[in-house]
């Protein structure tokens, strides 16, 4: 595999040019080609340029709705029900998360509960838009069956990605994880460098813990974080997310040609507003800096808050130029 370097404002023109093409207004493709490009800057590339030309082919196969708009249907004070309408998924999930931080200004908390949505990428982009505006997000989406469940081998459960955000100025505290060891997106590309999985990530069709990315790819079996830990807490989101958005489970989901039609909730809590801005920064960087006199396990190793490689990456690339497949960007090129 080519690596090639591709400066953040070529990567951004490209995508919106291609979304333009497919039928977004301009705005809309500046917003949607904004979140691809950011995610590829973060090093995020399996939910960035690797995922872009994925997002085009449900567009052409009428999954996702270029010119759907999300809209509220059940208003319960801080609690709200919205139906995506089959719209692109970060679009819906950007304008989920807004409402919710609208919504926790009104009332200290605000709980978004969207329906009938698309793949919304990658999960963290929500958490840091919510931080860097000075709030908690927690949200979580329901999807796709891709595990089962412990000690079993069919498979039932979806990878469900779970966010918790929290403010900080040297940048936000962001937890993104999937239910799953590794995400699908992450795998597809390992197994396309050919690389292995640095710890076991699922089982093979002998149902043997394995590292192989491509195997785990091929059985479908991917492995839950924590066992019964990772396979509970996978179920309970969907459950949860089922009955906070009114939407579909992914038992429901499965029976579907694709991915789509997916559930999500965003929860914000207006943070500073009990003690202020000042004393959340002061306590939420004594946490950090606790943390962070932990001794490394090794003289090489550095303890870090979740997000903040992601932060250290986006300057390199900023500074460098976000690491491409060569291949894949030239048939991102022709699109």
């Amino acid at each position: 595999m080519t690596t090639i370097h591709i400066p953040f404002e070529d990567m951004k023109r490209t995508f919106h040019r291609v979304l333009v093409k497919v039928g977004f207004t301009s705005e809309r493709a500046d917003r949607l080609a904004d979140v691809f490009a950011q995610n590829s800057l973060d090093g995020v590339a399996s939910h960035g340029w690797n995922r872009f030309p994925a997002l085009i082919k449900q567009i052409d196969q009428g999954y996702v709705k270029v010119d759907a708009e999300p809209e509220r249907v059940v208003a319960l004070g801080a609690w709200e029900q919205w139906d995506g309408n089959l719209g692109p998924g970060p679009l819906n999930a950007l304008t989920a998360t807004d409402r919710a931080m609208e919504l926790a200004r009104e009332y200290g908390i605000g709980c978004v509960g969207l329906r009938n949505t698309n793949h919304w990428m990658r999960a963290g982009t929500y958490g840091q838009v919510a931080a860097r505006a000075g709030f908690v997000l927690l949200c979580w989406t329901n999807a796709v069956p891709v595990m089962p469940p412990y000690g079993s081998r069919d498979i039932r459960l979806g990878n469900n990605p779970l966010v918790l955000a929290v403010p900080h100025q040297g940048g936000p505290v962001v937890l993104d994880i999937a239910m799953s060891q590794f995400s699908f997106g992450k795998m597809e590309v390992l197994s396309r460098r050919g690389e292995k999985l640095p710890v076991p990530g699922g089982v093979d069709q002998h149902g043997q813990p394995t590292q192989d990315a491509t195997v785990i790819l091929e059985s479908g079996r991917a492995l839950p974080i924590g066992y019964w830990k990772g396979s509970g807490l996978a179920l309970l989101l969907d459950m949860t997310a089922t009955l906070v958005t009114g939407g579909q489970a992914t038992y429901q989901i499965r029976q579907c040609e694709a991915e789509f039609g997916i559930s999500q909730v965003f929860v914000a809590f207006d943070i500073t507003r009990p003690s202020g801005t000042d004393w959340v920064e002061r306590e939420v960087q004594n946490i950090i800096t606790d943390m962070q006199q932990a001794k490394p396990e090794t003289p090489d190793a550095e303890v870090m808050f979740p997000g903040e490689r992601v932060l250290r990456t986006r300057q390199e690339n900023m500074a460098n130029g976000i690491p491409v497949d060569e291949t894949a960007w030239q048939a991102i090129l022709t699109m």
